[in-house]
């Protein structure tokens, strides 16, 4: 069987991209997306991405960590987007559906402003948050953050502290008041990536709610590059009008026999 492919990276979160609107790609074979997902043996990402024929909206996007197993995912809702313009499935403007509901997005010269799901809750704690952004996060507040073995210290809060279902985990330290430093620990992947758009917008959100900035508009720095988060308080007290803002590329394409 080939299987013809996209590749696709934002901010240096990268991903397969596969247009299944005629239904051929196995979405049982788990053992499949992982083969795809390996770097050593595989293409190679953080995740593989189905785009979907989906009925009253422009497409559905079906989302595998390289594990294979399934979340939301912010960087690859952003990338499905450009993926979709790309194709002339959308063109400026699109809705589609996530594992999390319906989401809008807009692009234009290759960045792309996604929509993300209300958050109607955010606990608070000394040195940490944790919300769910369409996924889980912990919002860990470090100093050292360049230096942090983000790997290591992740993984033993992912498992330790959440158990068997886990969390991703985001390490923040602020460089001013409307700017944090962000490295992320994703569950799924089960390593460092870097960057994480649900892991962005959790950490800009907790930053607000801890009183960290006052500023609805926050830049998130990760190492794989700038991200903006802008966001509306509710009268209940909880987050909307959310969305995730940065850049989305086409790395390369071809055929892989499987």
């Amino acid at each position: 069987m080939e299987v013809n492919f996209y590749k696709y990276q934002g901010t240096g979160n990268d991903f397969i991209m596969i247009d299944n609107r005629n239904g051929v790609f196995p979405k049982e074979n788990v053992e499949l997306v992982r083969f795809l997902c390996d770097r050593k043996f595989g293409i190679g990402a953080d995740g593989l991405i189905l785009l979907e024929d989906a009925p009253e909206v422009d497409f559905e996007m079906v989302y595998y960590n390289s594990d294979a197993t399934s979340s939301m995912c912010g960087n690859g809702g952003r990338c499905v987007v450009a993926f979709a313009n790309f194709l002339g499935v959308v063109q400026e403007n699109c809705t589609f559906n996530a594992i999390d509901g319906l989401h809008q997005a807009k692009i234009e010269n290759g960045i792309v402003s996604l929509a993300m799901q209300d958050v109607t809750k955010i606990d608070n704690f000394k040195t940490y948050s944790f919300l769910n952004t369409g996924s889980p996060h912990h919002v860990q507040l470090v100093k050292g953050l360049e230096d942090l073995d983000v790997k290591v210290e992740g993984a033993k809060l992912r498992y330790g502290k959440y158990g068997s279902t886990g969390s991703n985990i985001n390490f923040v330290q602020a460089i001013d008041e409307n700017t944090f430093q962000v490295r992320t620990y994703e569950r799924g992947v089960e390593n460092e990536t870097l960057s994480c758009g649900t892991g962005v917008t959790a950490v800009a959100l907790a930053m607000y709610d801890k009183g960290m900035t006052s500023s609805n508009q926050v830049q998130l720095k990760t190492p794989g590059g700038d991200l903006n988060v802008s966001f509306s308080k509710s009268e209940t007290g909880g987050y909307t009008t959310i969305f995730l803002e940065g850049p989305a590329t086409q790395v390369f394409n071809g055929i892989i026999t499987v």
